[in-house]
Protein backbone atom coordinates (compact mmCIF):
# COMPACT_ATOMS: atom_id res chain seq x y z
CA UNK A 1 0.00 0.00 0.00
CA UNK A 2 2.74 2.50 0.93
CA UNK A 3 4.58 2.44 -2.44
CA UNK A 4 1.38 2.67 -4.48
CA UNK A 5 0.02 5.40 -2.25
CA UNK A 6 3.26 7.38 -2.51
CA UNK A 7 2.94 7.32 -6.30
CA UNK A 8 -0.70 8.35 -6.19
CA UNK A 9 -0.34 10.97 -3.45
CA UNK A 10 0.20 14.07 -5.66
CA UNK A 11 -2.86 13.20 -7.77
CA UNK A 12 -4.96 12.52 -4.68
CA UNK A 13 -3.95 15.88 -3.21
CA UNK A 14 -4.83 17.74 -6.42
CA UNK A 15 -8.17 15.97 -6.74
CA UNK A 16 -9.07 16.92 -3.17
CA UNK A 17 -7.61 20.41 -3.29
CA UNK A 18 -10.98 22.13 -2.89
CA UNK A 19 -11.57 20.25 0.37
CA UNK A 20 -8.64 21.83 2.21
CA UNK A 21 -8.71 23.97 5.36
CA UNK A 22 -12.46 23.70 5.89
CA UNK A 23 -13.39 25.69 2.77
CA UNK A 24 -17.10 25.44 2.07
CA UNK A 25 -17.91 23.87 5.46
CA UNK A 26 -20.78 25.70 7.18
CA UNK A 27 -21.15 23.62 10.34
CA UNK A 28 -19.32 25.37 13.23
CA UNK A 29 -18.51 21.98 14.78
CA UNK A 30 -17.07 20.53 11.56
CA UNK A 31 -15.16 23.71 10.68
CA UNK A 32 -13.59 23.90 14.15
CA UNK A 33 -12.66 20.22 14.05
CA UNK A 34 -11.04 20.53 10.61
CA UNK A 35 -9.11 23.72 11.33
CA UNK A 36 -8.22 23.20 15.01
CA UNK A 37 -7.60 19.45 15.09
CA UNK A 38 -6.97 17.98 11.63
CA UNK A 39 -4.94 20.97 10.38
CA UNK A 40 -3.57 22.02 13.76
CA UNK A 41 0.18 22.69 13.48
CA UNK A 42 1.21 23.36 17.08
CA UNK A 43 4.48 21.58 17.94
CA UNK A 44 3.11 19.75 20.97
CA UNK A 45 5.32 19.48 24.03
CA UNK A 46 5.75 15.72 23.70
CA UNK A 47 6.53 15.20 20.01
CA UNK A 48 10.31 14.94 20.42
CA UNK A 49 10.03 12.66 23.44
CA UNK A 50 7.46 10.48 21.68
CA UNK A 51 9.67 10.16 18.59
CA UNK A 52 12.55 9.04 20.80
CA UNK A 53 10.33 6.47 22.51
CA UNK A 54 9.12 5.17 19.14
CA UNK A 55 12.71 4.68 18.00
CA UNK A 56 13.50 2.83 21.21
CA UNK A 57 10.46 0.56 20.99
CA UNK A 58 11.01 -0.16 17.31
CA UNK A 59 14.30 -1.89 18.11
CA UNK A 60 12.70 -3.84 20.94
CA UNK A 61 9.74 -5.09 18.94
CA UNK A 62 9.68 -8.38 17.03
CA UNK A 63 9.18 -8.42 13.26
CA UNK A 64 5.94 -6.85 12.13
CA UNK A 65 6.31 -3.38 13.68
CA UNK A 66 4.51 -0.93 11.42
CA UNK A 67 6.03 2.50 10.76
CA UNK A 68 2.85 4.54 10.63
CA UNK A 69 3.31 7.88 8.80
CA UNK A 70 4.23 10.70 11.14
CA UNK A 71 1.30 12.89 10.05
CA UNK A 72 -1.10 10.05 10.94
CA UNK A 73 0.61 9.48 14.29
CA UNK A 74 0.44 13.14 15.15
CA UNK A 75 -3.21 13.38 14.12
CA UNK A 76 -4.01 10.42 16.38
CA UNK A 77 -2.20 12.22 19.19
CA UNK A 78 -4.26 15.38 18.60
CA UNK A 79 -7.52 13.44 18.46
CA UNK A 80 -6.87 11.70 21.78
CA UNK A 81 -5.58 14.93 23.29
CA UNK A 82 -8.78 16.70 22.26
CA UNK A 83 -11.27 13.97 23.22
CA UNK A 84 -9.52 12.84 26.43
CA UNK A 85 -11.06 9.33 26.39
CA UNK A 86 -11.07 7.10 29.46
CA UNK A 87 -10.84 3.93 27.35
CA UNK A 88 -8.84 3.49 24.15
CA UNK A 89 -8.92 0.41 21.92
CA UNK A 90 -6.20 -0.15 19.29
CA UNK A 91 -6.79 -3.01 16.84
CA UNK A 92 -4.33 -3.95 14.10
CA UNK A 93 -0.61 -4.46 13.62
CA UNK A 94 1.74 -3.26 16.41
CA UNK A 95 2.89 0.18 15.33
CA UNK A 96 4.37 3.50 16.30
CA UNK A 97 0.82 4.81 16.58
CA UNK A 98 0.39 3.01 19.91
CA UNK A 99 3.04 5.25 21.48
CA UNK A 100 1.34 8.43 20.24
CA UNK A 101 -2.10 7.23 21.33
CA UNK A 102 -1.01 6.51 24.89
CA UNK A 103 1.15 9.62 25.19
CA UNK A 104 -1.80 11.90 24.46
CA UNK A 105 -3.50 11.00 27.75
CA UNK A 106 -1.47 9.68 30.63
CA UNK A 107 -3.24 6.86 32.43
CA UNK A 108 -5.75 6.07 29.68
CA UNK A 109 -7.17 2.54 29.84
CA UNK A 110 -5.42 1.23 26.71
CA UNK A 111 -6.25 -2.10 25.06
CA UNK A 112 -4.34 -3.52 22.09
CA UNK A 113 -5.56 -6.45 20.00
CA UNK A 114 -4.12 -7.94 16.82
CA UNK A 115 -7.48 -9.49 15.93
CA UNK A 116 -10.89 -10.33 17.35
CA UNK A 117 -9.59 -13.27 19.43
CA UNK A 118 -7.40 -10.86 21.43
CA UNK A 119 -10.06 -8.22 21.98
CA UNK A 120 -11.03 -8.52 25.62
CA UNK A 121 -13.28 -5.71 26.84
CA UNK A 122 -14.45 -5.39 30.40
CA UNK A 123 -18.21 -5.83 30.77
CA UNK A 124 -20.11 -2.56 30.82
CA UNK A 125 -17.12 -0.36 29.97
CA UNK A 126 -17.70 1.92 26.94
CA UNK A 127 -15.29 2.29 24.03
CA UNK A 128 -14.48 5.99 24.05
CA UNK A 129 -11.84 5.84 21.31
CA UNK A 130 -11.16 3.15 18.70
CA UNK A 131 -8.24 3.09 16.30
CA UNK A 132 -8.93 0.29 13.82
CA UNK A 133 -6.15 -0.37 11.29
CA UNK A 134 -6.62 -3.82 9.81
CA UNK A 135 -7.62 -2.67 6.32
CA UNK A 136 -6.19 -5.79 4.61
CA UNK A 137 -9.05 -7.71 6.22
CA UNK A 138 -12.33 -5.78 5.70
CA UNK A 139 -14.37 -8.61 7.25
CA UNK A 140 -12.39 -8.31 10.47
CA UNK A 141 -12.73 -4.53 10.44
CA UNK A 142 -16.50 -4.89 10.22
CA UNK A 143 -16.55 -7.48 13.01
CA UNK A 144 -14.49 -5.26 15.31
CA UNK A 145 -16.75 -2.33 14.51
CA UNK A 146 -19.81 -4.44 15.34
CA UNK A 147 -18.37 -5.37 18.73
CA UNK A 148 -17.25 -1.86 19.63
CA UNK A 149 -20.19 0.15 18.28
CA UNK A 150 -22.47 -1.47 20.86
CA UNK A 151 -20.31 0.19 23.54
CA UNK A 152 -20.30 3.75 22.21
CA UNK A 153 -21.48 6.91 23.93
CA UNK A 154 -22.20 10.32 22.35
CA UNK A 155 -18.57 11.21 23.16
CA UNK A 156 -17.05 8.19 21.39
CA UNK A 157 -14.81 8.57 18.36
CA UNK A 158 -13.65 5.85 15.93
CA UNK A 159 -10.72 6.16 13.52
CA UNK A 160 -10.71 3.66 10.66
CA UNK A 161 -7.52 3.40 8.59
CA UNK A 162 -7.43 2.38 4.92
CA UNK A 163 -10.99 3.33 4.00
CA UNK A 164 -9.94 3.55 0.33
CA UNK A 165 -7.36 0.77 0.37
CA UNK A 166 -9.55 -1.60 -1.68
CA UNK A 167 -13.04 -1.83 -3.13
CA UNK A 168 -14.30 -3.91 -0.16
CA UNK A 169 -12.96 -1.24 2.23
CA UNK A 170 -14.62 1.52 0.20
CA UNK A 171 -17.92 -0.35 0.38
CA UNK A 172 -17.49 -0.96 4.10
CA UNK A 173 -16.79 2.72 4.72
CA UNK A 174 -19.99 3.61 2.89
CA UNK A 175 -21.96 1.18 5.06
CA UNK A 176 -20.44 2.62 8.21
CA UNK A 177 -21.40 6.13 7.11
CA UNK A 178 -24.95 4.99 6.47
CA UNK A 179 -25.25 3.02 9.72
CA UNK A 180 -28.02 4.51 11.85
CA UNK A 181 -25.77 4.34 14.93
CA UNK A 182 -23.08 6.63 13.49
CA UNK A 183 -23.14 10.41 13.31
CA UNK A 184 -20.89 12.92 11.55
CA UNK A 185 -18.01 11.40 9.55
CA UNK A 186 -14.83 12.76 8.01
CA UNK A 187 -13.15 11.16 4.97
CA UNK A 188 -9.41 11.95 5.01
CA UNK A 189 -8.70 9.37 2.29
CA UNK A 190 -6.17 7.46 4.41
CA UNK A 191 -8.43 7.60 7.45
CA UNK A 192 -12.12 7.74 8.22
CA UNK A 193 -13.25 9.46 11.43
CA UNK A 194 -16.63 8.67 12.95
CA UNK A 195 -18.45 10.60 15.67
CA UNK A 196 -21.43 9.22 17.56
CA UNK A 197 -23.13 12.36 18.86
CA UNK A 198 -26.55 11.97 17.26
CA UNK A 199 -27.71 15.35 18.57
CA UNK A 200 -25.81 16.90 15.66
CA UNK A 201 -27.13 16.68 12.10
CA UNK A 202 -25.51 13.71 10.35
CA UNK A 203 -23.23 14.86 7.55
CA UNK A 204 -20.23 13.42 5.70
CA UNK A 205 -17.21 15.62 5.04
CA UNK A 206 -14.25 15.14 2.71
CA UNK A 207 -10.96 16.63 3.93
CA UNK A 208 -7.73 17.01 1.94
CA UNK A 209 -5.38 15.61 4.59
Amino acid sequence: MNILLALKRPFIWLRRFRYRCGYGVHSPFAFEFITDVIYEKTPYYGYKEIAAEVKKQKWQQPKGWNDTPRRVNRLLFRLVNRRQPDTLVDVGTPSAASVYLQAAKVGVDYTFAADLTELFLETGVPVDFLYLHHYCNPTLVEEIFRVCVSRTTPQSLFVIEGIRYSQPMKELWRRLQEDERTGITFDLYDLGIIFFDRSKIKQHYIVNF
